[in-house]
């Protein structure tokens, strides 16, 4: 039975600069049912303060204790290995290290850096890697929804052109990264048994949460979704649902009473 729910947020609540059909009364009503909620996102184009003050000024019920986000992983594992940033970065998001420590060691951080992801800040970053920096990949997505409505490449590539170059691993942040998922999850006190996850991503959202050790995730046939995705990774979407309000139906339907 369900006693918390994770869920993602382009795509499923939102696309572009606007919220989803039903997706705030949907949200309303698993809070409204006693459900915890934590939304788990791999967006890096925006710092944590700017997503929840956009998400609240769309309608939806947010606070930064329910959001989740790569750049907020990246900040605690700098913290705890005393470690300097090498920023491969979105603009905006860069300000949301600019307070993290001066730390001996190094790591280069990735994220979706748009128009920076040029020859010249590519080459700087595999000088690190091959010098010794950690390798930290805020996510690994092939592909997002871009605001114009259509798939548009993700950071994914270049960690992989990275990884590549370097013959370093990246360590990933974000979804689908197990410590993720697990450290939204403690943060409402749920064990993975008693947890859903809701997204529009078949491949890090879903699958992702499966392997993290949830017992149940539903995919959405919104955002990024494309026919057949439930049928292209392992393990499979234990539901279906159109929308974020027809996964909300589903889970209140699997509730703990």
């Amino acid at each position: 039975m369900i006693r918390g729910v994770l869920l993602d947020l382009a795509g499923v609540v939102y696309e572009g600069d606007h919220v989803l059909p039903g997706a705030v009364e949907a949200v309303h009503r698993l809070h409204e049912a006693g459900l915890p909620i934590r939304f788990v996102t791999n967006t890096t184009t925006k710092t944590k303060k700017e997503l929840v003050s956009r998400l609240t000024g769309l309608g939806l019920e947010i606070t930064g204790e329910e959001l989740f986000t790569p750049g907020q992983a990246a900040r605690t594992w700098l913290a705890k290995h005393d470690a300097s940033p090498l920023l491969l970065v979105h603009p905006n998001l860069e300000k949301e290290f600019a307070d993290t420590c001066d730390g001996p060691a190094r790591a280069v951080v990735v994220g979706d850096a748009g128009r920076e992801f040029s020859y010249e800040n590519m080459n700087r970053a595999f000088r690190e890697l091959i010098d010794g920096a950690a390798f930290l990949a805020l996510a690994k997505n092939r592909t997002f929804m871009d605001d114009d409505g259509k798939l548009s490449l993700d950071a994914g590539a270049f960690v992989t052109a990275l990884e590549y170059s370097s013959g370093k691993e990246a360590i990933v942040l974000g979804k689908p990264s197990p410590d993720f998922f697990e450290a939204a999850l403690a943060s409402m006190d749920c064990g993975p048994e008693d947890a859903v996850m809701v997204g529009d991503d078949a491949e890090s959202d879903v699958a992702g949460a499966l392997k993290a050790g949830l017992t149940q995730a539903i995919l959405v046939r919104t955002g990024k979704y494309r026919d057949r995705d439930e049928h292209r990774f392992e393990p499979s979407p234990t539901a279906m649902a159109e929308d974020l309000p027809a996964a909300a139906d589903w889970i209140l339907d699997h509730r703990a009473v």
